[in-house]
């Protein structure tokens, strides 16, 4: 993820503080999620590490509030509550714990936001309990994710040959996949089939079609396409946490329910990050500007060389295949499409990367297709890479949802 420009953050701050105001930014998840994203934004986190801590985070809130009402299965801890205690005072307190355990710098700020939390309940034996309930979630969930790989140190080891010089910037993200998922078995599991043959009609079509649409110079791309493009040149669990806070303020959803729908879509994505970066850097196929920029070397005479290629967006620092923002929004509105039907009142989002404009969906559909298509305009990914991200995402999200905190409310329920 690049780093945002100081103006860039105002605008998108401004943006989702102007879309939060609707969307009942006084829930405790919400407001919980809404500084984990603040966070994220100030330290400039990449995704996977980020992805990795929210879902700590509503976890535990999870956990704490479920252990409560006892309406879901819990997600591995075992902790339980008498009625009486403050839901309210055990989600500040499990969020508060696990952000400080994350972020100790940032002490003083998390000291006022868990005062701010905490001002409105009543001083008594149930907020006391709340809050060494919520310690108690997030000590088990940070005991969880201790030794789980996530500071795998980077050892990335560029191709070359002795003596002979390559630029020398480093790609991201080549360890993710050495964090232990939180639903699937092993970052592996999902992996997505090889990509196709250079030689390919798959190849060929799609390799001519963002070389045609992605380029820098399109002529083929139309002004709406590149607004998309560059709308979501902005990635990781901003660009859905907005999204899933609408649609749980919009379901008038209570604060077990919230809590378990952020915990959901949060660990889907943590483990999109983890299966996508693990299928990256196993397949290690070269991106559209090195592939068309080399096309010569494919022996293919209907994909020719064009030696001064550029796409439209600065293209990530990492393999090319699978799509990583494709398989993280087809993860989220799975989990989304479960919990709410694919039908929805319109939810909006704002993007830092393309400042003035709005993107609205009523279907769940439609937003996780976007994304795709973004990324064919942008020129960063090949057609059969979105699909193969898409249909990655679609399998953990049915994970997610069918094997983690069933209980006896039925998610149709929700759809209601």
């Amino acid at each position: 993820m690049a780093p945002l420009s100081r103006f860039s953050l105002a605008i998108w701050i401004s943006g989702a503080l102007a879309l939060s105001a609707t969307v009942a930014r006084g829930d405790v998840i919400m407001d919980w999620n809404a500084k984990a994203d603040a966070i994220a934004i100030e330290k400039q986190l990449l995704n996977a590490a980020n992805s990795r801590g929210q879902a700590m985070l509503h976890i535990a809130m999870f956990e704490a509030v479920n252990a409560i009402d006892r309406r879901y299965a819990p997600y591995k801890l075992k902790l339980t509550a008498d009625k009486n205690v403050s839901r309210e005072a055990a989600a500040a307190a499990a969020a508060y714990d696990v952000l400080l355990a994350l972020h100790p710098d940032k002490k003083a700020d998390l000291d006022a936001t868990l005062a701010a939390s905490l001002a409105g309940i009543a001083e008594n034996e149930a907020k006391a309990k709340g809050v060494e309930l919520g310690k108690q979630a997030a000590a088990g969930v940070i005991a969880l994710r201790a030794n789980d790989g996530s500071n795998t140190p980077e050892d990335y080891r560029p191709a070359t040959t002795a003596g002979v010089y390559i630029p020398t910037t480093i790609p991201i993200e080549s360890t993710a996949s050495k964090t232990k998922p939180f639903v699937m078995a092993s970052a592996s599991q999902f992996r997505a089939a090889p990509p196709p043959a250079l030689t390919s009609e798959t190849w060929t079509r799609d390799l001519n079609e963002i070389r045609e649409i992605g380029s820098l110079a399109s002529a083929k791309r139309s002004a709406e396409q590149t607004t998309i493009a560059r709308f979501w040149f902005f990635t990781g669990p901003r660009t859905y946490n907005a999204i899933v806070r609408q649609i749980a303020s919009n379901r008038t959803m209570d604060l077990v329910d919230c809590a378990r729908l952020y915990a959901l879509t949060s660990i889907a994505s943590a483990d999109a990050f983890i299966a996508v970066f693990d299928a990256k850097y196993a397949h290690n196929l070269w991106r559209p500007v090195t592939a068309i920029r080399n096309a010569d070397l494919t022996s293919n005479p209907a994909t020719p060389r064009e030696a001064s290629w550029q796409p439209l967006g600065v293209t990530p620092m990492h393999p090319e295949y699978p799509c990583a923002h494709c398989i993280v929004a087809s993860a989220i509105a799975t989990v989304l499409q479960h919990v709410v039907g694919n039908e929805i009142a319109e939810i909006a989002l704002v993007s830092p990367t393309a400042p003035g404009v709005t993107r609205k969906w009523t279907r769940l559909q439609d937003y996780s297709d976007e994304v795709s298509s973004a990324r064919i305009y942008a020129g960063f990914h090949y057609r059969f890479s979105t699909e193969a991200g898409k249909e990655m995402g679609k399998k953990i999200g049915d994970l997610a949802v069918t094997t983690l905190m069933p209980g006896a409310v039925a998610d149709a329920q929700q759809k209601r």
